[in-house]
């Protein structure tokens, strides 16, 4: 999911662990999502030795139709709001922005 990039790790505030957490099981999705699913035509940097990244593995379901472009967008969003809730110490706010992806990734 072009899936919210991970940012530094330089500032830790009242929610950067569960934030940390929320991202681990978005890309543990992902993958399984990839394991799963059909597969796709490598592309030109499969043959470099790059590794996938999470976004890059999003983009990939994406195209596939395995993930609809709505939901990487409320995911992306979800989890800058968080970031930037964390940022400023609002706990609340990060909770809520948090609570919110965990409603677009469903189970």
């Amino acid at each position: 999911m072009a899936v919210a990039a991970t940012a530094p790790a330089t500032y830790a505030g009242p929610c950067s662990d569960k934030i940390d957490a929320m991202q681990a099981g978005i890309d543990t999705k992902l993958e399984a999502k990839a394991t799963a699913g059909p597969t796709a035509k490598e592309g030109v940097a499969a043959g470099m030795s790059m590794q996938p990244t999470p976004a890059s593995i999003a983009a990939a379901e994406q195209k596939l139709g395995e993930i609809s472009a709505k939901k990487v967008k409320a995911i992306n969003r979800g989890m800058a709001r968080a970031r930037v809730a964390d940022k400023v110490g609002d706990l609340r706010a990060c909770n809520k922005a948090l609570a919110a992806v965990r409603r677009v990734l469903g189970p």
